[in-house]
């Protein structure tokens, strides 16, 4: 596999798998997840829904363990962290959910939300500590008058603002990863750039990294340009690389569906927007194609690719693609 080329890694995934239960019936969801997070870096997880971008996520912050394999914390195993070393552990990984809605708690103010947190870590000292910090952290996401904000409940705010509320909230711990999962899905066209540019800003000011999951690739491409993408095609990792080669020269056919199914505006006499939609319907993680998993829906599939699984293997350098045939 490509090698992280921002070093020693932060969060590394080895090996990883993940499956869940219904019933009697085990659903895999990962396979094989080999995914190292560098300090300050951006990485895009980028796949069609379904495919295990938020279950991948999921994982690096401790949400979820995995079925196999496991997750290493500046080269340290997860597993063998204990006490205050595991608590400070997961305080330093936090995530954005895609609806702030949903995970905010309607009845408490913002003020109240941003201070459970710091005072569970004893982040600030005092009442007066505490308020400046919080007004610090309102300021930091902007959403300012802050005065005009830490006293409303989630259903007073926008959804742009509830957004930022929820990024304020991871913010109060300190992080080193933050794991934005769908963060600007629900909110208008006309604030997702504000709210990009934002978390940009917070990344470069405060040194954190951020592993951005999305669907767009379009969105990807604008918000790691200086970082990664890993694309995902059910429950696997098919392509890494720095964003400006992937886009450019996509080695995974997979890879180049999605470039081609992203709207394009033409500009002729009769303006149109053009764009290819992928083919075939994603198959079902209970019953999984042999061999290469997006066989059925590749244009360039041999016979090699119907009957073998491809490893994710080096392409070029800092780039590595599961294909047999790569582009």
């Amino acid at each position: 596999m490509a090698d992280n080329p921002s070093g020693q890694p932060l969060i590394e995934l080895k090996g990883v798998y993940r499956s869940f239960h219904q019933g009697r019936i085990r659903i895999p969801v990962l396979q094989d997840i080999n995914l190292a997070i560098g300090e300050n870096e951006i990485v895009c997880l980028v796949g069609e829904s379904g495919c295990g971008k938020t279950t991948t996520g999921r994982i690096m912050v401790n949400l979820l363990e995995p079925s196999a394999g496991e997750v290493l914390f500046r080269g340290r195993p997860n597993s063998a962290l204990r006490g205050k070393e595991r608590a400070e552990h997961r305080r330093v990984l936090q995530i954005i959910h895609q609806d702030p809605f949903a995970s905010l708690n309607p009845a408490h103010t913002v003020g109240q939300i941003l201070s459970y947190p710091l005072k569970h870590h004893r982040m600030t000292e005092g009442r007066g500590g505490l308020r400046r910090r919080i007004w610090e952290l309102l300021t930091l996401v902007d959403l300012t008058p802050p005065g005009d904000i830490v006293n409303k409940y989630p259903h007073q705010l926008s959804g742009g603002q509830r957004q930022r509320v929820s990024i304020a909230r991871a913010l109060t711990v300190e992080p080193k990863l933050i794991v934005a999962d769908e963060a600007v899905s629900m909110v208008d066209v006309s604030i997702r750039v504000s709210l990009l540019k934002m978390l940009h800003d917070l990344r470069d000011r405060l040194g954190v990294a951020i592993v951005f999951i999305t669907h767009d690739l379009a969105l990807a491409k604008y918000f790691a340009w200086e970082g990664r993408i890993a694309v995902m095609y059910l429950g696997r990792l098919v392509e890494i690389g720095p964003t400006p080669e992937v886009v450019a020269k996509p080695a995974h056919p997979y890879t180049r569906a999605l470039l081609d199914s992203v709207p394009k505006l033409t500009l002729t006499d009769d303006t149109l927007v053009t764009f290819k939609p992928i083919e075939g319907e994603l198959p079902s993680p209970l019953a999984p194609p042999p061999g290469c998993h997006f066989h059925a829906r590749c244009p360039f599939a041999q016979a090699r690719c119907r009957s073998d699984k491809p490893a994710l293997r080096d392409v070029a350098p800092a780039r590595a693609a599961a294909c047999h045939f790569p582009l």
